[in-house]
């Protein structure tokens, strides 16, 4: 491999991941709520206001985060980001056991807690290209309102949706 090897293939990895849109693409069906209207929804920084933030399942949000050093995570989150950061809290509720995805147009660190602690992820993954949805983290979860962590955000705004895996 020439040295220049490695700078080229990560030049075409930034080329393939930055690839121009020209329409919006279907995502699919457990994912649909991505496509329909987003809610707008502001982050808590605080868990016991965490409800206030309640994420609905299967709808994307449009949320308002806060500069990390303003909010109180219930645990250190795996990335915490730095003071130029943004997190939030939100809750959400699951009916029935399963697995669940929750996806984002970000790259910020996602921790679901579950009575008091961060579940292991059970995958990884990115959205459909062009759909917007950037990356995707899967849980399995049991029934209840749990609370998610989001950490080390870029931005301020992020889009966010819970939704079952089909």
């Amino acid at each position: 491999m020439t040295p220049a090897a490695p700078a080229l293939a990560a030049e075409a990895m930034a080329a393939h991941e930055h690839a121009a849109c020209t329409a919006p693409v279907a995502v699919p069906a457990d994912l649909a709520g991505w496509s329909g209207a987003h809610r707008p929804l502001k982050a808590a920084v605080k868990p016991a206001a965490s409800g206030k933030a309640l994420l609905v399942m299967g709808t994307a949000f449009d949320a308002t985060l806060a500069p990390t050093p303003k909010v109180d995570y219930v645990l250190e989150p795996g990335k915490p980001g730095g003071s130029v950061s943004f997190g939030g809290l939100f809750a959400f509720d699951v009916a029935e056991a399963g697995r669940y995805r929750i996806a984002q147009n970000g790259r910020s660190w996602v921790d679901v807690i579950v009575a008091g602690k961060a579940l292991a992820s059970a995958a990884h993954g990115h959205g459909p290209e062009c759909s917007g949805i950037t990356k995707m983290v899967e849980y399995d979860l049991p029934a209840g309102r749990h609370l998610l962590q989001i950490a080390a955000n870029g931005e301020a705004a992020l889009t966010v949706m819970v939704a079952p895996v089909r």
